[in-house]
């Protein structure tokens, strides 16, 4: 054991953030520590909010006020001691912004190095790197301003031009008769209110739509007028569809769609940056390119006056491929990135970074990983320690547990009866230490030999999104399939391409759930309809009394149980609300009881707690659904932009549990299960199935490959390498006979269990 005064650890004495129980221990620095134990046990809070979150705090403290007062105030976090910190690099898997400029190739260098690559060695010469740039004005195409699509209305979708201005003939909101957009419309003089819209002559159908703004008279008013679609642009293509009322973003969803750039084609660069070429290629065609081939293209290009720059490029687009991200390409938009690709982009730019005794933080790095890709994830982990760094791995999956130097197993449950040290100490140590990491750390599922009998098959014929080659397939219905193959073979493709929007088909992803900072589980499962209803039935009161989002709500926070301060130049402040102290609600409210309880204490409840507080009726239902799906730990007032994407995944589920006949399509369940809930997940499925229902799973777990009726696997590569189905079958059949890749890790998986 280290000396507790040393150096060469992070000492955390008294860690109590979030559910964390005064945690104590010694990490060692230099050294690669995996931090284990079930979903919500406190392995992000020890982590994430304390370790980093300390780190980060004491270098912004390192910098002047001034420059102070352009960061976010980040507020201490609750532990007694952190010593001997480093500087913190979180490696997360939060998205890459939503930003519509930011690709792969702007995340990164490599977008910088190409543009000084033409710069300097493409013909003709066009001037320096910003003329490559589509997000300076030099370089951006001036149709689409960088953007590579315009964004266009749908007439119809916009206007009814059956009708007359006075009879209300604009959808947009807003915009009906007696409104003031419409009286402005109306009583411009420029239009006749009575003429039907499909009868106005070219010239007045064009000022209608597109007039750029003018001044009018109306009445004895100077007035702006615009054209339609020149003021609905203005009013919903700079704003982000998630900050719009429901009415008004269902309306941007129907009426406004994008279309390629017809005069760059996507390239997002003017004419004269797109006519420069290297070696035959123009950037836009070296950003377009996979990037495996660009790195193979870059890899022999010469040229004297950039040789150093294009050693680093070519370092930079090889730690692409080595870390399973060569089938992407540089002009692929950020946002389109899964959690996972977005954590290994950020990993890619640390690989050639000089930095070293810093630490590096990492949530989850395998997922979305295929079993051969872990292998590579797990090198680089083992090169960035090598190095002199800290490595701090939040991880579930045991082949990068098993490479671990040292192992912090939280648990021995989630939420209130977790944040507690189970172990800390070696591998070996775990695999005895009776802890639920350590029993399941070897555990195997064995290959099903009792496989189910379709029902029926849905065909997939002729897929050809993205790098699917004419994939043809049936997937059988009733059963339980499992769609593997490498992290950019095409699944997703092919299952979401191919089955989305069909009758029937019912899709939990991990993608952000639409809401405000008022939704939480309770408001989103419908389990709050219940409990308000019980709550008034108790009080002889109105339900309406026990909704945040009505009458019985705090007035100062609006039911949000936070104020939320705009402090100009620096980040909004959320401090907790002074006149409720975060209950949400009016004193009166909070006084209404059901059975001992009142609705904030209850909305403060995990869904666990709250089972054993209503034990019938549909709320327990909902709640029931929750903890099958492994939401027992989650709180029913939680906001919901603080769930993962897993947890996300499996409310979406829940809520959708309980039907017969459908088909449900998950993607990746296992991301963020422990190895013990991987299991439950299993029973989950089958119950499904059982329930007359068909699972379409997309996943690189071998235990849920292990336990399909059917696998339809992916391949061989990714990329252009991909695309094929390359097995169908059973797991027996691809465990026998099969070459693929997945054979080889599913079989190397049963030979031990």
């Amino acid at each position: 054991m280290l000396p507790a005064d040393s150096h060469d650890v992070i000492q955390v004495r008294g860690a109590r953030e979030n559910n964390l129980s005064g945690v104590s221990l010694d990490i060692p620095k230099r050294r690669l520590t995996v931090f284990t134990g079930v979903s919500g046990s406190g392995k992000s809070s020890l982590v994430f909010d304390t370790i980093a979150a300390e780190s980060q705090r004491l270098i912004n403290e390192t910098y002047t006020a001034f420059v102070q007062n352009f960061m976010p105030s980040l507020g201490r976090p609750d532990v007694d001691a952190l010593r001997n910190l480093s500087a913190a690099i979180i490696v997360d898997q939060e998205r890459i912004g939503a930003n519509a400029r930011s690709t792969v190739g702007t995340a990164t260098d490599a977008h910088t190095m190409l543009r000084v690559l033409f710069s300097r060695a493409g013909t003709p010469y066009a001037g320096p790197p910003s003329v490559f740039s589509f997000n300076r004005a030099e370089g951006m195409c001036p149709v689409c301003e960088g953007l590579g699509r315009t964004t266009e209305f749908t007439l119809d979708e916009l206007v009814d031009r059956e009708k007359t201005l006075n009879q209300g003939p604009i959808k947009a909101p807003g915009y009906s008769v007696d409104t003031w957009h419409w009286q402005l419309m109306a009583q411009s003089g420029l239009f006749d209110p009575d003429l039907p819209l499909k009868d106005y002559p070219a010239e007045t159908w064009q000022q209608f739509l597109y007039q750029e703004p003018i001044k009018i008279r109306v009445g004895k008013s100077n007035l702006t007028f615009e054209g339609l679609i020149t003021k609905l642009k203005r009013q919903y293509l700079s704003k982000d569809p998630q900050s719009m009322q429901s009415q008004a973003r269902a309306f941007a969803e129907r009426a406004i769609r994008q279309e390629t750039c017809p005069e760059c084609r996507g390239v997002r660069l003017n004419a004269e940056a797109r006519s420069v070429t290297v070696d035959g290629r123009t950037i836009g065609d070296c950003s377009a390119m996979q990037i495996s081939d660009l790195a193979e293209f870059v890899a022999g290009v010469k040229h004297s006056g950039v040789g150093p720059m294009l050693d680093g490029l070519r370092q930079l687009l090889e730690s692409f491929v080595t870390i399973g991200l060569g089938y992407l390409s540089l002009d692929r938009e950020s946002s389109t990135l899964s959690g996972g690709e977005a954590q290994r982009v950020k990993l890619v730019r640390h690989l050639g970074s000089s930095l070293s005794d810093v630490t590096y933080v990492f949530d989850e790095p395998t997922v979305g990983l295929h079993p051969h890709d872990i292998q590579q994830m797990n090198d680089l982990l083992l090169q960035l320690r090598d190095k002199g760094n800290t490595v701090l791995v939040v991880e579930h999956k045991p082949e990068t547990i098993r490479i671990a130097d040292h192992v912090v197993d939280l648990g021995p449950g989630a939420g209130l009866s977790g944040g507690r040290l189970c172990y800390a100490g070696d591998v070996a140590g775990l695999k005895t230490s009776g802890t639920l990491t350590g029993q399941y750390l070897d555990h195997r599922v064995t290959v099903r030999d009792d496989v189910r009998r379709p029902t029926g098959k849905i065909s997939i014929e002729h897929a050809t999104l993205h790098n699917l080659r004419d994939v043809s397939v049936d997937v059988p219905l009733g059963v339980l399939t499992v769609v593997t193959g490498v992290a950019g073979s095409g699944k997703s493709s092919l299952i979401h391409g191919s089955l989305a929007g069909r009758d029937g088909v019912i899709i939990a992803g991990q993608e952000p759930i639409r809401g405000s900072k008022r939704s939480n589980p309770a408001t989103y499962t419908g389990v709050l309809d219940p409990i308000r209803a019980a709550f008034a039935k108790a009080n002889k009161v109105k339900p309406g009394l026990f909704s945040a989002n009505s009458v019985g709500a705090c007035p100062t926070c609006k039911g949000i149980g936070l104020v939320y301060t705009d402090l100009a130049m620096m980040a909004e402040v959320a401090s907790v609300c002074e006149d409720c102290n975060g209950a949400r609600f009016t004193a009166e409210v909070l006084g209404y009881r059901l059975r001992g309880k009142n609705i904030s204490e209850v909305l403060r409840m995990t869904v666990a707690e709250a089972r054993e507080f209503f034990t019938t009726g549909t709320s327990r239902t909902i709640l029931d659904r929750l903890a099958t799906v492994g939401l027992g730990y989650i709180g029913l007032g939680q906001p919901l932009t603080t769930l993962s994407g897993g947890e996300r995944q499996r409310l979406k589920l829940a809520i959708n549990m309980g039907r017969t006949g459908s088909i449900y399509i998950l993607d990746e369940p296992t991301t963020g299960l422990h190895l013990a809930d991987v299991d439950k997940l299993l029973g989950m499925l089958d119950t499904l199935v059982d329930q007359g229902n068909t699972v379409i799973v997309i996943e690189h777990h071998q235990a849920v490959m292990a336990h399909a009726d059917w696998l339809i696997d992916i391949g061989p590569g990714a990329g252009h390498d991909g695309g094929q189905v390359v097995f169908t079958g059973t797991p027996a059949d691809l465990v026998e006979s099969s070459p693929t890749i997945t054979a080889e890790h599913l079989r190397e998986y049963v030979s031990v269990a």
